[in-house]
């Protein structure tokens, strides 16, 4: 798809500076941009990738206007313009209506919706319009899906999930499975509990591949609007999640916590069960929560990484802290007895 300068601002906004007819096929990084490609700069230490840089134009901020005597969209924002601009280059590709022959379909489903191969979907669902459901999905009963959903193929919805309008599930995530419940009998033996809620997302929620979130064991496992979930994410039982939370990467939430809007959870972070989360709280990569925040800002407790050698030397000093503490104690008495 190709845009003018001026098409792309009078869709997006930002000023333009330069030829408003030139046209741009592509967005591009500076490295690998070529003739035709339009490039941003977000950070501006990269200022010398811009200078040698072969795109056509670029987005901007009002600051770094003067980097370049080529063509540019000047933004407060170049990263927010260039995710817009990208998603106008690359229109999601949606397959033709149709229910595919190798499909086994126990609902009724609108004309607008298309059903990919060897998909499974049970009794009693409720699919919007211009829904896709990719190759391979299972949707067990009472399944909902909201209009223009987008499920990937090989996505597993187990019954009387709900998912909103605009979702995008990528392969290998299932929704609804079991919530890990158990209780210890007198023999140590683990009983199950059933799990019996279910999972409830709200719209514009995109949900990586092989990300798992468990349904709810007696109430539902909720998940707010805008959320946004990385792959191999771990959701357990009974959690709530704000709208326009972001996680990434390997990160989880244990059963029955409840996190609040806008919480950003770094790659491989955690958050322990039954804790309370405020709004706009950022939890550092690595960071495990053990204890519930009800005040926003960022949280880390990780430690950076050192020379195998260097770490060696400072857990042994780790090791020693209590007795070290014992130590002052007794030395601060003993001053405070000399001194009276």
């Amino acid at each position: 798809m190709e845009f003018s300068l001026g098409e792309l601002v009078s869709r997006l906004g930002g000023e333009l500076v330069g030829d408003p007819s030139l046209r741009v096929r592509q967005i591009a990084t500076l490295e690998k941009a070529r003739n035709g490609d339009l490039a941003f700069l977000a950070n501006p230490k990269y200022r010398s990738a811009l200078e040698s840089s072969q795109a056509s134009a670029f987005i901007l901020s009002p600051k770094s206007a003067a980097l370049t005597d080529r063509p540019s969209v000047l933004t407060p924002d170049p990263y927010l313009y260039f995710a817009r601009a990208a998603q106008l280059f690359n229109p999601p590709k949606r397959p033709a209506p149709g229910i595919h022959p190798s499909a086994v379909v126990a609902s009724s489903l609108p004309a607008s919706v298309s059903v990919g191969p060897n998909a499974v979907i049970g009794e009693g669902c409720v699919i919007a319009e211009n829904c896709v459901i990719g190759p391979g999905c299972v949707l067990g009963d009472g399944v909902a899906l909201g209009a223009d959903s987008l499920l990937h193929a090989g996505v597993r919805i187990y019954a009387d999930c709900v998912l909103g309008a605009r979702a995008i599930v990528h392969s290998g995530a299932v929704i609804g499975s079991d919530g890990f419940g158990f209780a210890r009998d007198p023999d140590k033996r683990w009983v199950k509990i059933p799990q019996i809620g279910r999972v409830v997302i709200g719209d514009d929620v995109e949900i990586g591949a092989n990300t798992t979130i468990d349904r709810g064991a007696l109430d539902d496992t909720v998940i707010g609007n805008g959320v946004k979930l990385d792959n191999l994410i771990q959701v357990a039982h009974n959690v709530h999640i704000g709208d326009d939370t972001i996680m990434a990467g390997q990160s989880g939430i244990a059963g029955s916590s409840h996190v609040g809007k806008r919480l950003m959870m770094g790659g491989q972070s955690g958050i322990s069960g039954h804790l309370s989360v405020a709004d706009d709280v950022v939890v550092s990569a690595a960071t495990v929560i053990t204890k519930s925040i009800d005040k926003a800002g960022v949280y880390t407790a990780m430690l950076p990484q050192m020379p195998h050698a260097d770490w060696i030397r400072n857990f042994a000093h780790l090791r020693r802290l209590d007795a070290m503490a014992d130590r002052v104690r007794e030395l601060e008495k003993q001053l405070a007895a000399k001194e009276s």
